[in-house]
């Protein structure tokens, strides 16, 4: 089945509520102008996840290239990331046992179209995290539906941005083998998702950064030496971090974690939970420690007690950690930076959380020094 060619009853049907509402000219923004695609491609990406609510009304849109809605549709923020020349693009996942059937494929792709075109959007954000062996027909059936979405969404609204998400490695992380030279081809870039990095721990179990400086390097040369392009690489980093319980806290600060497997990892960073920087920023100061700094890691942590007397070990990323990951972007030419997500700050009226904001929304840019 060619692309984009789907039995004429079936695209009929998915076409009649866009019909419906061009016909009706539902354009939700003041200006009909907002609801056009975005084209323009701009040379640094800023590329932000938002999960819902309305703290978008507080993000640096002087920086902001594309927002990824993974939260129910607003077209509110919509109408105003397109004020402001950012791109609005979809989430898309999907089973890859499904994704094998080409017609299936086909008629997921036609619906996701729909659905930017009816949502006045500018593209998909492919968000795929699932097991994949290397010699199974997942493999080759997930490079087929990111070639097959970029087409389709290329030929059918002008401008449109389709990109993929990976993980922070190439090597195999988390039992994922796909083929990510041919899928970095075959869409418009890579968002790498340079956190969660403990989530197979094969050394000791120990607490440990969420993205270490050294390890994060470490993937993106290995992505560059396969050949891709820096300019197919958005580096993601983390606006959360991981709170672990300590099994033993020793006087080195080594948090001995429980140990919880992961797709054939003895221990991972489902030992801890994921806290948002918001609520790190609250804690840190009361906290037994205050923030200290990993020279190792290029990370910051802290200790601190619960009530029941157990000792916690939190790891993070703040404006100095992620300020070292921006440099190396502007440095080895990278096509941009963003996060996840950017709900994670405080946006609250408080002179103290607005100057934390600001000096994480400040990291992103990337320095050389």
């Amino acid at each position: 089945m060619a692309l984009c060619d789907l039995p004429e009853l079936t695209l009929l049907l998915l076409l009649l509520p866009l019909l419906a509402r061009l016909s009706a000219g539902d354009c939700p923004c003041s200006e009909a102008a907002l609801c056009r695609p975005i084209r323009h491609h701009p040379d640094f990406e800023v590329f932000i996840f938002d999960v819902g609510q309305k703290t978008w009304k507080s993000y640096d849109w002087s920086q902001i290239t594309t927002v990824a809605a993974f939260g129910k549709y607003d077209p509110e923020l919509l109408c105003y990331a397109h004020s402001k020349g950012a791109r609005v693009v979809l989430k898309g996942d999907v089973s890859l046992k499904d994704i094998i059937d080409p017609t299936f494929r086909a008629s997921w792709i036609a619906q996701k179209v729909n659905l930017a075109k009816t949502q006045y959007m500018d593209g998909i954000n492919i968000d795929i995290e699932q097991e994949v062996s290397c010699s199974s027909p997942e493999y080759e059936a997930l490079t087929a539906l990111v070639k097959e979405t970029t087409e389709c969404f290329h030929l059918e609204i002008e401008g449109s941005q389709v990109t993929f998400d990976v993980a922070w490695s190439p090597k195999g992380i988390d039992k994922r083998c796909y083929n990510y030279t041919a899928i970095a081809d075959a869409c418009d870039f890579l968002f790498v998702m340079s956190y969660d990095e403990q989530s197979q721990i094969w050394s000791e179990c120990i607490a440990a950064a969420n993205a270490p400086y050294n390890q994060t390097l470490t993937g993106y040369a290995d992505y560059i030496k396969m050949g891709i392009s820096p300019k197919k690489l958005v580096m993601g980093v983390p606006w959360y971090g991981y709170d672990y319980i300590c099994l033993n806290l020793s006087k080195g600060d080594i948090c001995t974690i429980a140990k919880v497997p992961f797709r054939g990892a003895p221990c991972s960073d489902a030992a801890g939970h994921q806290v948002p920087y918001k609520v790190i920023m609250k804690q840190v100061n009361t906290s037994v420690s205050g923030s200290r700094w990993n020279k190792d890691q290029q990370a910051p942590y802290y200790n601190y007690k619960d009530p029941a007397g157990r000792f916690h070990q939190v790891w993070y990323d703040n404006p100095q950690s992620i300020s070292l990951k921006a440099a190396y972007v502007k440095h080895y030419g990278l096509r941009g930076i963003g996060m996840w997500n950017a709900n994670c700050l405080d946006y609250s009226d408080g002179s103290l959380a607005r100057e934390q904001t600001e000096e994480m929304w400040g990291a992103l840019k990337p320095r050389l020094g």
